[in-house]
């Protein structure tokens, strides 16, 4: 299965999730190590990005740099079969999970430890303290996928044995 991995740049354990999901088998996309590059930084637009004035900031959005990073995760959100949003995490991870779920592709909140709770992940696939959990989850789903393959093969060769 192809998945998203959405997180912070500061979150120490997204790397071991990459890690662990291409073990089990998955197609992994890493933002912080994409394919062909590095993941995006605000720093390589300006250094002072922290200091930006609202304009700044929409105006940025337009740089190459900006682009090339958001097309980069953009894409890989478009070819992925599901998500995993790893906790801790910011707005950004929360907007690529949101969008995700809302493209029909299952998403799995990861939350190893302690958090705020929050009542609209209810919306998501599940919330998993474990990363077996998450695998498990990740199973099923592949589980499902093969039955509905099997069900729509069976529902074509009955209109098929109907029709004749």
């Amino acid at each position: 299965m192809r998945i998203y991995v959405a997180s912070s740049w500061r979150n120490e354990t997204q790397q071991n999730v990459v890690k662990e999901l291409r073990s089990a088998g998955h197609q992994v996309y890493d933002f912080k190590n994409p394919p062909g590059g590095t993941g995006f930084s605000w720093s390589e637009i300006d250094p002072n990005w922290l200091e930006w004035t609202n304009k700044e900031f929409v105006n940025a959005l337009a740089h190459p740099i900006a682009e090339r990073g958001f097309n980069s995760d953009f894409d890989a959100m478009q070819w992925a079969d599901a998500c995993v949003l790893v906790l801790p995490c910011g707005r950004s991870a929360h907007s690529e999970a949101g969008w995700m779920q809302g493209s029909g592709k299952p998403t799995f909140i990861f939350s190893p430890g302690n958090h705020e709770p929050e009542l609209m992940y209810k919306m998501f696939e599940k919330v998993c303290t474990t990363l077996d959990e998450v695998t498990e989850g990740l199973k099923d789903l592949e589980r499902l996928k093969v039955i509905k393959r099997a069900s729509v093969k069976q529902k074509i060769a009955f209109n098929e044995r109907v029709q004749a």
